[in-house]
C-alpha cells in the first residue's frame, strides 16, 4: 500500500488553543479525513460524545457494538480508507472484540475509539472497567492507552498510520475519561509519523526479480494466484496487463474475487475447498505457482503434504512473517504486490503454453458446472439460482456483502465480480452475522452503489437488530436471505461425516417479511425462481431498505468440497443423477 503518511490530511499551523481531550479526539479524526464513525455512547466515552456535535463528522448509531466493528470494517474494505468506531468501557469493549478479530485476520484498516474508567480507578475493578488493550492485544495490530490529553493526537496519528500502512490491520485506541474531559493547550500536527521501531516497506532486490521472470519465462504450466493482497494494494491493473502479456491462468482466493475480472478468458474461479473443480487441479498439475497477496490459508491448500507437489512457487507477499509460514516457496518476493508487478511488467513476454491452456479447457469440459441458466428448477427454488439471477438482474455491478455458510460459497461461484472491492466478505475468521453491518458500513463508504447483502437465516439474525440503523439513518440496503430452514454450512458437514445426524442445525425463524415491516422498512417473500426477477427489480426501485426472504430447497448443498485436511484434488462432486438441479435440459 501507498506509504500512510502520504495520505494524512494536513493543516497549517495556527496558534494554540486551549481544548478538552475529547475535542483534540475530534479535530484530530477531522484532520484525518475522517467523515463517519459507527459507535454506541456510555459513561466512559460520554465526554467525547458530548463534544462531538462541534464537528462535521457523522455518528451512526448502532444497535450492538460489534455491528459498530463490522460496520467500520465494511466501510474500510469498500473504500480502500481507515474505518473507525467506538464504545465506551467494560462491555462496549468487549463486543468489538469479534469485530477487531475479524478485520485482523482479513488485514482490514480499522481505529477502534474505547472509552476508559478515570487512570485513578484503573486497576481496581471500577464499574464497567476491563482492560481492552489486554483483552485485544493478540486480534489486533497494535492498541494504545492513553491517559492524558496531551496524548491523544499523537496516538490517533499513530493509530491510522498503522492501521494502514504495511499489511493493513486493526488498532485499538483506549482512552481515559479523565484524559477526555480535562484540558490542555493543543495545536494539530500534520507532520508525518515517525515510529523507529516500524518499517512496514519492503522492496525485493533486482537480483529476485530477474530470477522470477526467468521462472516465468521457463515455465511450461503456470497458474497465477489473485489473493486480497492484489485489492488492498490497487493492484488490479498491474495483474490484468500481466496475464495480457503472459497469458497465465488465474485462480482466486475467495477475498481476491474481483481483484481480476472473472469474466476474462484466462479466468479459472476460486481455489480450495470450494473451488471449481478444474482450478484444484490445475493446481495440483501446474510446475509454477505465481501468489500474488496471499497466504496460502488451509481452506486455500488442503494437506500440505501433498500440495502442488511438483510446483516451484514464487510468493508476492507484503508481510514477511507471511513467508514459508505455510507452505515452503522457492523464491519469496517480499514488498507492496503493486510495486513488485509494476518491476515485473517491462520484462515479460507472452509464455509459450498453449498446451497447458488447452488442457484446462480440457478440464473444464470434463467438469464444469452447466450453466445455471440452462438448468431447469422443476418448480423449486435453488439457492444458486437465486444468486446467478441477482447477478444478472443487476448487470453483475452490485456491492455484495456476505455473510458467512453455504450462501457465501454459492455466491463465489455464481456472482461473477469483475471489479475490486464488489465483494465484501468474512474470509478468515467466517464471522456469521457480519453481513448487514458490514453492508451498512459499505454503503456509507460507496452511497452511490447498489448494495445487496447475501446472507443465511441463521447468521442474518445474529444482528437483525440492524435493520433499525438502516430505517433510522435513511440509507438503502437490500437484504436477500437465503433461508433453508438450517444451519446450512454445519448441516452439509453432518450429512457428509456425521452420518446425516442433524444436532442443533434445524432453525426456526421468524417472519421475516413481518420483521422487516416491524423495523419500518419493506419485505417480501420469494417462493418459485419465477418470481426472483420482480423481487429484484421492486427492491431495487423502492426508496428504502428491503428484505427478501427467499425460501430455498433446505437440503441443498455445496459443490464441490474438498474435505478438511484432503489432497486438494481429492473432491465430493456434484451427484448430478441425483439433484434435479444438476440435471442438463432447458431454463423453464
Amino acid at each position: 500500500m501507498e506509504d500512510a503518511a502520504k495520505k494524512l490530511e494536513t493543516q497549517p499551523q495556527t496558534t494554540p488553543k486551549t481544548l478538552t481531550g475529547s475535542e483534540i479526539l475530534w479535530d484530530t479524526l477531522v484532520n484525518q479525513g475522517v467523515e463517519v464513525v459507527f459507535g454506541y455512547p456510555g459513561g466512559a466515552i460520554m465526554p467525547a460524545y458530548d463534544a462531538m456535535i462541534k464537528y462535521p463528522v457523522r455518528h451512526v448509531l448502532v444497535r450492538h457494538e460489534q455491528g459498530a466493528a463490522h460496520m467500520a470494517d465494511g466501510y474500510a474494505r469498500a473504500s480502500g480508507k481507515v474505518g473507525v468506531c467506538i464504545a465506551t468501557s467494560g462491555p462496549g469493549a468487549t463486543n468489538l472484540v469479534t469485530g477487531l478479530a475479524n478485520a485482523m485476520l482479513d488485514s482490514i484498516p480499522m481505529v477502534a475509539i474505547t472509552g476508559q474508567v478515570a487512570s485513578g480507578l484503573l486497576g481496581s475493578d471500577a464499574f464497567q472497567e476491563t482492560d481492552i488493550t489486554g483483552v485485544s492485544l493478540p486480534i489486533t495490530k497494535h492498541n494504545i492507552m492513553v491517559t492524558r490529553p496531551e496524548e491523544i493526537c499523537q496516538a490517533l496519528k499513530e493509530a491510522f498510520y498503522i492501521a494502514s500502512s504495511g499489511r493493513p490491520g486493526p488498532v485499538v485506541v483506549d482512552i481515559t475519561k479523565d484524559a477526555q474531559q480535562k484540558s490542555c493547550e493543543y495545536v494539530y500536527d500534520p507532520s508525518p509519523v515517525r515510529l523507529p521501531g516500524y518499517r512496514p516497506d519492503y522492496h525485493p532486490i533486482d537480483k529476485d526479480i530477474a530470477r522470477a521472470i526467468d521462472l516465468i519465462h521457463s515455465a511450461e504450466r503456470p497458474v497465477l494466484f489473485c489473493g486480497h493482497g492484489v485489492i488492498q494494494s490497487n493492484a488490479t491493473q498491474e495483474l490484468l496487463e500481466l496475464v495480457e502479456k503472459t497469458q497465465i491462468p488465474v485462480a482466486c482466493t475467495l477475498l481476491g474475487l474481483g481483484g481480476f475480472p472473472a469474466t476474462h478468458k484466462r479466468a479459472l474461479g476460486m481455489m480450495g475447498m470450494h473451488g471449481e473443480a478444474w482450478v484444484n487441479r490445475a493446481i495440483q498439475e501446474a510446475d509454477l505457482l505465481i501468489a500474488v497477496g496471499m497466504r496460502f490459508d488451509d481452506r486455500v491448500t488442503g494437506n500440505l503434504k501433498t500440495y502442488a507437489p511438483g510446483a516451484k512457487k514464487i510468493h508476492i507477499e507484503l508481510d514477511p512473517a507471511e513467508i514459508n509460514k505455510n507452505v515452503h516457496v522457492d523464491l519469496p518476493l517480499v514488498g507492496d504486490a503493486r510495486q513488485i508487478l509494476q518491476q515485473i511488467l517491462p520484462h515479460v513476454k507472452s509464455c509459450k503454453i498453449q498446451p497447458w491452456l488447452d488442457y484446462i479447457e480440457d478440464l473444464k469440459g470434463e467438469t464444469a458446472v452447466i450453466e445455471i441458466q440452462h438448468l431447469p428448477d422443476h418448480g423449486k427454488l435453488y439457492a444458486a439460482h437465486v444468486i446467478h439471477d441477482l447477478w444478472r438482474y443487476t448487470d453483475g455491478k452490485a456491492l455484495v456483502v456476505t455473510d458467512v455458510g453455504q450462501h457465501q460459497m454459492w455466491e463465489a461461484q455464481y456472482y461473477k465480480h469483475d471489479h475490486p472491492r464488489k465483494l465484501v466478505t468474512s474470509g478468515g475468521l467466517g464471522t456469521m452475522g457480519f453481513a448487514l453491518p458490514a453492508a451498512i458500513g459499505a454503503k456509507f463508504a460507496c452511497p452511490d452503489d447498489d448494495v445487496w447483502v447475501i446472507a443465511g437465516d441463521g447468521g442474518f439474525q445474529m444482528t437483525a437488530a440492524e435493520l433499525t440503523t438502516c430505517a433510522q439513518e435513511g440509507i438503502k440496503v437490500n437484504v436477500a436471505i437465503i433461508n433453508n430452514g438450517y444451519l446450512g454450512m454445519v448441516r452439509q458437514w453432518q450429512q457428509f461425516f456425521y452420518g446425516g445426524r442433524y444436532v442443533a442445525t434445524p432453525m426456526k425463524s421468524p417472519d421475516f417479511v413481518k420483521l422487516a415491516d416491524a423495523h419500518g422498512l419493506l419485505g417480501l417473500r420469494v417462493t418459485e425462481r419465477a418470481q426472483v426477477k420482480a423481487a429484484v427489480e421492486r427492491a431495487r426501485a423502492h426508496e428504502g431498505s428491503v428484505v427478501i426472504d427467499f425460501r430455498v430447497e433446505q437440503e441443498d448443498a455445496v459443490y464441490p468440497m474438498v474435505p478438511a485436511g484432503a489432497d486438494l484434488h481429492d473432491m465430493i462432486r456434484r451427484p448430478q443423477s441425483h439433484n434435479p438441479i444438476y440435471e442438463t435440459g432447458e431454463d423453464e
